[in-house]
């Protein structure tokens, strides 16, 4: 018997297809419209967003050098990925000391956060007092322009940002107003205004 071996699709949603339709664009305004509309169709996905900051870059270079802050990166990473994925979610980059993650439902993203906060809490008991990991979460829920599994943008994401980097302090989730309107009303959190950028937002802090 002849054996098929079926190779996987390759995924649509890549940088490469993404740059292809952007030149598109520009060598023919005129298709503006269309060309648009077929890539939020093929890179568009309702998603949560989550972005997690780590407090201290600054303060935690300047005394003990960028070195040791690169360890409690990676110390962050190590501890963060697999809660982000038994949660659901994918790690889709790190930068620098900022995480960005996906998950299908809010609720999903809240829990990874409160586990990611709780672990950090328990880890920096053992740990002395200019080692300790901190981190502030912003998260957000809608329509995501999604590369693969390595990048992505879209307003939600920028707001997340903002929240978990500008916003709120160590140990704080915050969450857009679309992302609250996306929990039940049993999960308590705190209506909170806020001005960054001359950008005027409502979030709200879990609990």
């Amino acid at each position: 018997m002849n054996h098929v071996v079926l190779e996987a699709a390759a995924p649509l949603n890549t940088r490469e297809r993404l740059d292809e339709l952007l030149s598109q664009i520009i060598d023919h305004p005129e298709l503006r419209v269309e060309i648009s509309q077929s890539i939020e169709r093929e890179f568009t996905q309702r998603r949560a967003v989550l972005v997690l900051d780590m407090s201290g870059f600054s303060r935690t270079t300047q005394v003990h050098g960028v070195v040791s802050f690169l360890l409690m990166i990676h110390q962050m990473r190590l501890l963060a990925a697999p809660t982000i994925e038994a949660c659901g979610g994918i790690l889709v980059k790190a930068e620098a000391d900022n995480l960005y993650c996906l998950f299908d439902e809010v609720s999903q993203a809240v829990a990874a956060a409160r586990e990611i906060i709780r672990q950090l809490n328990t880890v920096n008991v053992l740990l002395p007092a200019t080692r300790r990991l901190y981190a502030s979460i912003g998260i957000g829920f809608g329509d995501i322009l999604v590369l693969g599994g390595h990048d992505l943008f879209g307003d939600e994401v920028n707001l997340a940002s903002k929240l978990g980097e500008d916003v709120a302090q160590g140990g704080m989730i915050l969450l857009t107003e679309a992302a609250r309107t996306e929990l039940p009303e049993t999960v308590a959190t705190a209506a909170e205004r806020a001005s960054i950028s001359g950008l005027a937002l409502t979030y709200h802090a879990v609990v």
